[in-house]
């Protein structure tokens, strides 16, 4: 879903569904006790201030207290991972080279929004919903509005994705839209992409079903009706079932 052709040497945080590191195909773990390190420094463009750091990842303790937990944070980090993030007196900075997954991905949803995304941008990969989470289970208020804004960006993506694909690859369309409703099924945008879909695929009774399945959903979760819009997109089929 990425678009991207990386070369088998290159180094990514991944930060979605991570974190952790790869170095092409090669899983690397990283230490529990500095994964928050990592994260960190990927969230804020692979680069932060020691003492904005530390005060960050650890604010329930003194500042000398601190500044030693993120050098040994960062000794365990370096260790396992290659010397993963560069350090002097006052700032950490990811290697020169090391790519973050959530910065691929937005720039993937960037191209598919401005209309310029190539042929593997389109392609629909089986990491599905995983690929939307921002380091799962972490509640970390550094944490949450950025995961929030990254999973808007991407859903929205998908539904781009999806519209593109229906001109030429109706089923590829289905699947891009699927990931979407899968994460989000009471995002109506999300479903009508997936409506449209399959309509373009020649697949009324597919449509349908799903219009029928939302509209059961939106009644029970939130007692109101799809948007007119929505079931507009269904009046040939329903005219026809009501005659």
């Amino acid at each position: 879903m990425l678009g991207e052709r990386l070369d088998a040497a290159t180094m990514v945080v991944h930060l979605l569904g991570g974190p952790y590191v790869s170095i092409g195909a090669r899983r690397v773990d990283v230490p529990e006790g500095s994964k928050r390190l990592l994260a960190f420094v990927a969230l804020n463009d692979g680069r932060v201030s020691r003492r904005h750091a530390a005060g960050t990842l650890w604010p329930d303790v003194a500042d000398l207290r601190a500044a030693g937990n993120l050098r040994s944070s960062l000794w365990r980090l370096n260790r396992h991972c290659a010397e993963l993030v560069d350090a002097d007196k006052a700032t950490l900075t990811l290697r020169e080279g090391v790519l973050v997954d959530a910065d691929l991905v937005s720039a993937w949803a960037d191209r598919l929004e401005a209309g310029v995304a190539t042929g593997p941008d389109l392609a629909v990969h089986p990491s599905g919903t995983a690929a939307l989470d921002l380091l799962p289970g972490w509640y970390d208020d550094w944490v949450l509005g950025e995961r929030d804004r990254l999973r808007q960006r991407l859903l929205h993506a998908l539904e781009v994705m999806s519209a593109r694909l229906a001109e030429v690859s109706p089923g590829e369309a289905v699947s891009a839209a699927l990931v979407a409703v899968t994460a989000e099924p009471l995002r109506e945008s999300a479903q009508r992409a997936l409506i449209e879909a399959h309509i373009a695929h020649g697949n009324w009774g597919e449509a349908v079903h799903q219009f029928t399945a939302y509209r059961r959903l939106l009644a029970a979760e939130l007692g109101v009706e799809p948007h007119p819009t929505l079931t507009r997109l269904l009046l040939p089929v329903l005219v026809r079932a009501v005659r």
